[in-house]
This record gives C-alpha cells, sequence and structure tokens, in this order.
C-alpha cells in the first residue's frame, strides 16, 4: 500500500533548510522549553501543546495560555487567537509572574498535557485537556455526526487542573476571549447566585444568528469580571487543588460540578486515548514514539462527526518568517486522502480510515468537480478573506481565513481519489455501487484535461504550466481506474482506460525528463521539484529504473540546504509569493523512502534520524524548518508531515529486517 501526494495551503513554496539540532520530545519525558531571543512576544511554534477532543483543538503556550481555539468547530472564527495577535484573546492557567515551566510532556498515549512550573516558594503541575467521555446522546440524535457512532464523544470541554506539590504557589486564571477573529470583544456575567460560573455570548451575524457563541466558565475559585477578562487568583498550599471548565456546548454543558468530577473527566480521556492507541499496531522499535505521536496527532486532527482530515489546526503561521506566505490549512485536503488511507491502514486504525474514506466518498458522491479541499462537514465553499486588524504571528502579514486555491484547477486530484479508493478496495475487498458511477466519471475527467496545464500539487499562484508530477497522477487515475474495472469485470472499459494511461505513461516519458535522465518540475523545465520523489512511490515507474534513481539522487544532492529537501526554489518557479520558504519536511520524508526504495537503505536511515531530532520538544512537527536556526515554520501540527513520517519510519524499519515494509498501493 502506498501513497498519493502532498498539498500546499493555498499557495506554498520552497524550501530552504535547518541546521542539524536536537529537540527531543513527547513520551514519558518532560521537556523543557527553550525561548528564542530578539524579544518577540510570540513563543516558537514548536513550543506549543496540541489539545483535541476530535471535534475542537487549540494550541497551549508553554506560559500555559491557550493562544489559539476556534469553536464549534475547528474552521470556525477563533474565540481565543493570541497566536496571530497578542490582543485577538487567551485564556491562562498558571503560577503568577512566572511564565516559563520546568517541563512539559504528554501523558504516555494520550494528548493529554501536563506542565510542571517551579516557582520561587513551591512547586505546581497542570493537567489540560479536551475532554472525551463516553457517548452521552441517548436521548436524540447528533445535529453532526454521519458516521457511525462510537463508544465515546466530545463532552465540548476545556479542562484545566491545578495542585500544589511542594510548598505554596500563587494560581492565577485569566480568560479573555475575543470572539470573531478579535473582532468582537464582549463581556462575562456572572450565571447563579455564587462566585464559581460565568456566560459570555457573542450573537452571530445577522445573516447566520445560528453562528452565535456561547462560553461558560466554571471553577472552584472566586471569580470577577472585568469586562471580557473573567479573573481569579488564590495561593495553593501543599496539597491543594483547583479547577477550571470552559464548554462551548449549548445545551446540557457537561460541566465538572469539582474537582473530584473534574479528576474523573480527566481519567475518563486519558483511557479514551490509551484505549485508542493500543487499537493500533506498532513495531517494537526504538521509533514507536514518534509513530505513536504522530498516530495521536492524526486523530486529533480529524473531524469525528464527518470522518474529515484537518491539513492543519492554524491559520497564517508563517512559511517565511515575517514573510506573506500565509495560508489557511483548517480544511480536509483532497490530497491528503491516500497518505492517510495508507498510514491509518499500516498502523491498524480502520476505523479512522474508514470514516476519512466515507467522507471523501460523500464529497465526490455530491460534487459536479471535485474540489481540491473541503470544509470539516464537507461544504465547499472556503471564500479567502484578510484579516487587516490582525498583526500576524511575530509580524507576518497578511493573515488570511479561508483559502482561494479550493477553487484551483489542479489535475492531481483524480489520481488521488483513484489511489484512495483502490487502496480501500483491496483492503476490504469490497466496492459499492454508488461509488462506482463516480469513479467512471473522476477517471473520465483526467483522460479529458490531462494533456491541460495546471496549478500543480503545490497550489501555486503564478502561471499555470504542464506539471510533471500532475500528468503522473492523471496516469494514476487511469492505471487505478483500470484495475477497478478488472476487479468488477469490466473488461472492455479496463482496456480503453489501459490505452489511455500508457499515453499519459509515454507522454511523461517524452516530456519530462531533462537531458540528464532526471524528472524535472513540469515539461520544458531543467527545475527540479520534490513531487517527482513520488514516482516510485506510487509505481509509475520501478525504483531499479535509471531515471528513477537519477532523479531520487538529483532531489538528495542537488534541491537541499544542509541535508533537507526543498519543494522546488522559489528562483526558478512562478508560484504568485514573495520571499523565502523553509525546508519542507513532508518532502524530506519523502525522500527516506524514496531513497530505501533505489536501495540507499543506509542514508535513508541517516536522513530519518536526523528528521526525528527535529521533532519539537512534545514531538510534534509544523509544515517546515527554517534554514537559518532550525525554527519550525508554518501552521501546526501538520497533518502531511506526521503522515509522511509514518511512511518513512515504516519503509526504514521494513528495509532493516521489521515486518512493516508496506507494498505499494499498485501491487496486485
Amino acid at each position: 500500500m502506498r501513497w498519493s501526494d502532498p498539498r500546499g495551503g493555498g499557495g506554498r513554496s520552497r524550501t530552504t533548510a535547518p541546521r542539524h539540532r536536537g529537540a527531543g520530545g513527547g513520551g514519558t519525558v518532560a521537556h523543557t522549553p527553550t525561548r528564542r531571543g530578539g524579544g518577540s512576544p510570540f513563543p516558537p511554534i514548536a513550543e506549543y501543546g496540541f489539545l483535541s477532543d476530535c471535534e475542537t483543538n487549540c494550541l497551549v503556550a508553554p506560559s500555559g495560555n491557550v493562544e489559539w481555539m476556534c469553536v464549534p468547530r475547528p474552521d470556525a472564527p477563533s474565540v481565543f487567537g493570541a497566536v496571530l495577535d497578542r490582543s485577538a484573546g487567551g485564556f491562562r492557567f498558571g503560577p503568577d509572574r512566572t511564565f516559563i515551566p520546568a517541563g512539559r510532556r504528554y501523558l504516555p498515549g494520550t494528548n493529554v498535557l501536563e506542565t510542571t512550573w517551579q516557582t520561587p516558594t513551591g512547586w505546581l503541575i497542570v493537567t489540560d485537556c479536551l475532554v472525551v467521555g463516553r457517548w452521552h446522546r441517548t436521548h436524540r440524535r447528533s445535529k453532526t455526526h454521519r458516521r457511525t457512532p462510537g463508544d465515546w464523544d466530545a463532552d465540548h470541554v476545556l479542562l484545566r487542573l491545578a495542585r500544589c506539590e511542594h510548598g505554596d504557589v500563587d494560581l492565577s486564571l485569566v480568560c479573555e476571549p475575543n470572539f470573531d477573529y478579535g473582532r468582537s470583544p464582549e463581556s462575562w456575567c456572572y450565571e447563579g447566585d455564587d462566585y464559581s460560573t460565568g456566560v459570555i455570548s457573542h450573537a452571530g451575524p445577522d445573516a447566520d444568528p445560528s453562528a452565535g457563541v456561547s462560553l461558560r466558565l466554571r471553577t472552584d475559585l472566586r471569580l470577577g469580571f472585568d469586562g471580557r477578562r473573567a479573573l481569579a487568583r488564590t495561593t495553593l498550599r501543599e496539597g491543594d487543588t483547583a479547577f477550571v471548565a470552559l464548554t462551548w456546548r449549548a445545551e446540557d454543558p457537561l460541566l465538572p460540578a469539582d474537582y473530584r468530577h473534574a479528576c474523573a473527566a480527566v481519567e475518563s480521556t486519558t483511557e479514551f486515548w490509551r484505549q485508542w492507541l493500543s487499537r493500533g499496531r506498532f513495531p517494537d522499535h526504538p521509533w514507536r514514539r514518534h509513530l505513536q505521536r504522530s498516530a495521536l496527532a492524526l486523530k486529533g486532527l480529524t473531524y469525528a462527526p464527518t470522518g474529515a482530515l484537518l491539513a492543519a489546526a492554524t491559520t497564517s503561521l508563517p512559511e517565511t518568517p515575517h514573510g506573506e506566505r500565509n495560508w489557511d490549512y483548517r480544511y480536509s485536503w483532497i490530497r491528503d486522502s491516500t497518505f492517510a488511507l495508507w498510514g491509518l491502514y499500516t498502523l491498524g486504525l480502520d476505523h479512522e480510515a474508514d470514516d476519512f474514506f466515507s467522507f471523501i466518498a460523500d464529497v465526490a458522491e455530491h460534487a459536479d468537480d471535485i474540489q481540491v479541499m473541503y470544509r470539516v462537514g464537507g461544504e465547499p465553499r472556503i471564500d479567502e478573506e484578510i484579516l487587516g486588524h490582525l498583526s500576524g504571528y511575530d509580524g507576518a502579514t497578511p493573515v488570511r481565513v479561508g483559502n482561494a486555491a479550493a477553487e484551483q484547477r489542479q489535475h492531481d486530484v483524480w489520481g488521488v481519489i483513484l489511489d484512495s479508493v483502490y487502496l480501500h478496495t483491496r483492503s476490504r475487498d469490497y466496492l459499492s455501487e454508488r461509488l462506482w458511477t463516480v469513479l467512471v466519471r473522476l477517471v473520465e475527467a483526467a483522460a479529458t484535461h490531462w494533456r491541460e496545464p495546471d496549478r500543480g500539487m503545490w497550489e501555486v499562484r503564478g502561471k499555470p504550466q504542464h506539471f510533471t508530477a500532475s500528468k503522473m497522477l492523471c496516469w494514476v487515475a487511469l492505471d487505478r481506474g483500470r484495475q477497478l474495472a478488472q476487479m468488477r469485470g469490466d473488461y472492455t472499459t479496463a482496456e480503453r482506460w489501459r490505452g489511455i494511461a500508457q499515453e499519459i505513461h509515454a507522454d511523461v516519458l517524452a516530456n519530462g525528463v531533462d537531458h540528464r535522465g532526471v524528472f524535472t518540475q513540469y515539461y520544458g523545465s531543467t527545475a527540479l521539484d520534490a513531487s517527482v520523489l513520488l514516482m516510485p512511490l506510487l509505481g509509475f515507474l520501478p525504483p531499479t529504473d535509471d531515471r528513477v534513481k537519477a532523479t531520487v539522487l538529483a532531489v538528495a544532492d542537488e534541491l537541499t540546504v544542509d541535508g533537507l529537501v526543498l519543494r522546488y526554489r522559489t528562483d526558478e518557479t512562478d508560484d504568485g509569493a514573495e520571499g523565502e520558504e523553509g525546508a519542507f519536511l513532508i518532502c524530506s520524508f519523502w525522500l527516506v523512502s524514496a531513497l530505501v526504495e533505489i536501495g540507499e537503505v543506509t542514508r535513508a536511515r541517516q536522513l530519518c534520524e536526523r528528521l526525528l531530532s527535529l521533532a519539537s520538544p512534545l514531538d510534534l512537527y509544523a509544515e517546515e524548518i527554517d534554514p537559518a536556526d532550525g525554527r519550525h515554520l508554518g501552521n501546526f501540527p501538520q497533518a502531511f508531515t506526521h503522515l509522511a513520517l509514518i511512511n518513512a519510519v515504516m519503509y526504514v524499519i521494513g528495509a532493516e529486517g521489521g515486518d512493516s515494509h508496506p507494498q505499494p498501493s499498485y501491487a496486485g
């Protein structure tokens, strides 16, 4: 089983790469945050912790401040947006006047974050999670779930617990939402007769009042309000505890009544994540923790009601420091589907793979033409807007919401869907009749349009070109369609599609290769592009082919900075944006897999070890690495990077004698 291709969120661009630096992560060891110099008030992207309940997610800064959260869906407007502007809302719960923790970790096997603080007078542990409990919709069906309900469901509660372990600690709570990406500050008011609960509400626009949001805050501290700020403070002594819970659930809010109930909610959430992870198949190997953390990140990036997989949790985290390469990735890219299915099936996480496949099938069945991406509910409209009132992460503007790349013509999408269906059909030995009619339409679209230029898988905003990878993926559409037709016994259609696939194949070999026998970015170009690394992974040519070997080695030697792979060189590619990028991590992981394919296993392992050392302190990855100082760049955490990591790690383990070496999707 294998791959399909990359995504660029609305115009991604090239890469440069980082200096070798070690960054440990995750597991059972707490890691000490680092602080980048220069006086920026924004934490390094890699220092954020990621929480999820598989319907909502958020980012927690090392200071204990929740700096990004959108409710009720991850593609909704933010209520906490400090990651994009320090005045756009945040929620801090931690020691007063101490902002650098002693260490942070995920509880092993979970997305529950634990932060340890040392103050001048004592030690404090804060535990954060988005609560997941047992399925509770017993009286009526969910309005959002389209997938088969499981045993667990999101409680729609952000829960934060504090416990003083030694001495005494001054504890501070500041919850300051700023609705609609920081454009709509509201005011808190009390709910009830005591100081424990507050409510703050934002009405939706006149055109859609249902888009309004109400937040309810409950704590065992004494709340005070100052406009949009909810405040509490106390001194905890050894053994003392406190909790605060925030919900956006309008009906029957599942807020804990006291600290004991709050602890039970954390235990339930811990049980959910560990039970889920135990379903997976992970090799007994030193790299297992990287596979497990990637699996947990991917699960956290799913939207359980529909099965959609988010590209990332955020928008507009810059690919270029202080630059304009800022895109919104809070949507589900069709391009991720083959990689996601391959990774999830390989790790034994079949339920998630099936749900994502169902999401892809839903949008394909009901669309006249397949888009590159969809909202997490399957909605096709993703209008792009610039939020000029936000300063941007560390001054990087513009800040964008929505993604105009949804309207681009990208020919690889047909091959991605057909490869996904083929992977799914081989794993299930079943192809529904309703889906077959959709697939016929998609294969015929590839057959009709493959000769035309497009924007390519990197979603460039410059002139359309005859991108080599796009042509290759049109071949994938015809090739996988041909094999599916054969499975159905439709040999006439299979033979016709075989002929078109052969025509595309010959055209790529005639026009997509330079004088050195190296595949190039687009026809007539001499520029390299990391997307051609997919050729052996998708079975376009066998890894023993001299052109494949030459291409993989050319990318490894010529399209890298400090050993890390660029997507392409921006001075050779009209991508419609200014400035440089960081090194694309997915491309470097692709190179690991491609090196294994051509027999360069030692080189592949060395590169894989290097990439794993570049993980964030919590074993997460953004999209890119800055070549100058090794910091993470782009939206975070990035699903595509984690998917490519899974593939690369399993390739290396298998090549070195493990039982995890994947089989290509084109294998019979």
